[in-house]
């Protein structure tokens, strides 16, 4: 694997989900395996979760790991090609992720999209200016569009979860915010769902359809109780209008969900990718509840790190399992 930016990078999505359950049951079966290899984490919006697991995962494998905030602690960077820099940008991304290249062996890149330019957004610029400068393999921490490690780590939390001798439905209901979100989470979490074997059903108010690559294949319903009917997970998330892009349309209806509204799914179980407004998205009484699975999903958010790395590691090093056992041995 060189590329992880959407499940589409993944040659079996099912086989990386159940393979990233079973390293978390042996997260340093592989430690050896990054050996004087470094990870280099950029990001250009503030993360807790992402920040963290990838550098709990990068040293479960026994890797180096450099952080850098683009924006506070290196130049600001242009992206446009022929750009006369003559203004606010220092460096290009050009010569930026060349360099970051050269001092790593794998690149992870987290940037957000700017909500104002659709097509700029949706194209991928920043994310594909990376993977085509710095010729190492990457990964997104967040793009403008998809949040491909979050959704892994959410894929592995209902797998875990489900009962096994049933296929479970799986809502993802639109919250209120108190400001507009990228449709990232949302995109990646129907692009993954559809790659597995669930029953999705996606729920918002009219006016905040996904974008149709995302959302088809999948029943889409305006009733968040009709949707939430007989559901075994329910995973909340906000986000902003992609036909009126970026923009927050008026919801007249209350779409927070609460115990009372959840009488009618399977005893279902709740998640959010974190952070979570309290009482604006999800109530208290939810988050705290014992069907909660939020704190679940952080933690797996180190394994689906860890398997994306240990994939990268492996392809990059023509490692075989022979070799592995020789590295744990030496290290031993």
């Amino acid at each position: 694997m060189k590329y992880f930016t959407t499940v589409h990078d993944v040659p079996s999505p099912i086989g990386l989900i159940e393979e990233g359950i079973a390293l978390k049951n042996d997260p340093f079966a592989f430690s050896a395996l990054g050996k004087n290899k470094v990870l280099g984490l950029l990001f250009m919006n503030p993360s807790l979760r992402t920040r963290l697991s990838m550098q709990r995962a990068a040293m479960n494998l026994g890797m180096q790991v450099i952080v850098m905030n683009i924006n506070q602690d290196g130049w600001a960077l242009e992206f446009n090609d022929g750009a006369v820099m003559n203004s606010g940008k220092q460096e290009h991304v050009k010569d930026a992720a060349a360099v970051m290249g050269l001092y790593c062996d794998i690149i992870a890149v987290r940037s957000f999209p700017s909500l104002t330019n659709r097509e700029e957004d949706y194209s991928e610029k920043v994310l594909l200016q990376f993977m085509k400068y710095c010729k190492k393999p990457l990964i997104s921490l967040e793009s403008a569009t998809l949040h491909p490690l979050q959704s892994l780590a959410d894929a592995m939390t209902i797998k875990e979860f489900q009962n096994k001798t049933k296929k479970p439905k799986v809502v993802l209901s639109w919250a209120p915010h108190i400001k507009p979100l990228p449709q990232a989470v949302a995109n990646s979490f129907a692009e993954w769902m559809k790659c597995t074997d669930v029953d999705l059903v996606i729920t918002h108010p009219k006016g905040y359809e996904l974008q149709e690559d995302f959302s088809k294949n999948a029943t889409v319903c305006y009733d968040q109780s009709e949707a939430l009917t007989d559901a075994d997970f329910v995973y909340v998330k906000n986000w902003s209008a992609y036909n009126d892009y970026g923009t927050m349309p008026v919801v007249k209806e209350d779409w927070l969900l609460s115990e009372q509204k959840m009488s009618v799914t399977n005893n279902t179980y709740v998640m959010h990718c974190l952070p979570v407004r309290r009482n604006v998205e999800l109530t208290d009484e939810l988050l705290d509840g014992t069907r909660s699975l939020v704190h679940q999903q952080a933690e797996n958010r180190i394994y689906s790190a860890q398997i994306v790395l240990k994939k990268m590691l492996e392809a990059q090093c023509g490692v075989t399992k022979e070799k592995i056992e020789s590295l744990q041995t030496q290290v031993l």
